[in-house]
């Protein structure tokens, strides 16, 4: 089971290109157009000034790095193979394993892009310092983490309702783009904007994150136990539909595949 996991996950990472390096490349590219674009927006628009004392673009990468690791874990689990593609269908190969390699890739390209990215702006622009690195990357695990689950119940969906499942991921992948609070401090949000972000686990991970990253940031309005249990909670469910839903394909299901 491992080593067909181990192989799955290889074809995973070389679904983008079958040049490994290449698709790191171009993952890391993806990150650094997504850090130029905030940065010259906030630019433009003076929203530099007020912010915690620190490093600007470290604060933009804490929030960037989160973002796309769990997008990018939701996106490869709930885009992995059926129970009636043609590949699934070869034993001993079953959606565990498919599942398991789609979510192993995605945090390997992630990781290794910010391990890269951090290495270049720490060597040729300036040094990196993070407060508390463990937890940082704890964050980042638990970001992963609760991708996959909301990923699972994506999955699960995508056997009965391949169409809306589809966009459905897509929605919630661009409402994250402002709800997951990359762009802006918890602390900083007033009373009557909080309940328009606590109920996304992503924005208590960013914010936690932060606090985590920066000496001089302490997080209120958020902590990491709610995505934790949310993570289990989506899994769970998602590992109950994806059950039923095997049990119940059919190979006439072309949509599925």
């Amino acid at each position: 089971m491992l080593l067909l996991t181990y192989h799955q996950t290889v074809n995973n990472v070389r679904k983008t290109h079958r040049n490994p390096v290449i698709a790191l490349l171009l993952n890391i590219a993806q990150t650094l157009m997504m850090l130029a674009g905030f940065y010259v927006m906030m630019s433009v628009l003076n929203m530099k000034s007020g912010w915690l004392p620190g490093d600007f673009i470290l604060y933009l990468l804490s929030g960037i790095f989160i973002f796309f690791t769990h997008v990018k874990a939701m996106g490869a689990v709930s885009g992995a193979m059926g129970p009636t593609s043609p590949m699934a269908l070869h034993r001993p190969l079953n959606t565990l394993i498919v599942i398991a390699a789609a979510a192993i890739s995605a945090l390997y390209l992630q990781v290794l892009s910010l391990a890269v990215v951090l290495f270049m702006y720490h060597a040729i622009v300036t040094p990196v310092t993070i407060d508390n690195p463990v937890g940082a990357v704890a964050m980042l695990l638990l970001a992963w983490f609760t991708g996959v689950g909301v990923g699972m119940v994506f999955y699960a969906l995508k056997v009965w309702f391949p169409n809306f499942s589809t966009m459905a991921t897509n929605a919630y992948s661009r409402v994250n783009m402002i709800a997951s609070g990359k762009m802006f401090l918890g602390n900083s949000l007033p009373a009557f904007a909080l309940p328009l972000f606590l109920w996304n686990p992503l924005f208590h991970i960013i914010d936690q994150c932060r606090g985590f990253v920066f000496v001089n940031y302490v997080p209120r309005n958020s902590n990491w136990e709610y995505p934790l249990w949310v993570g289990v909670a989506l899994l769970m469910i998602g590992f109950m539909g994806e059950s039923y839903a095997r049990r119940n394909a059919s190979l006439s299901w072309g949509a599925t595949r």
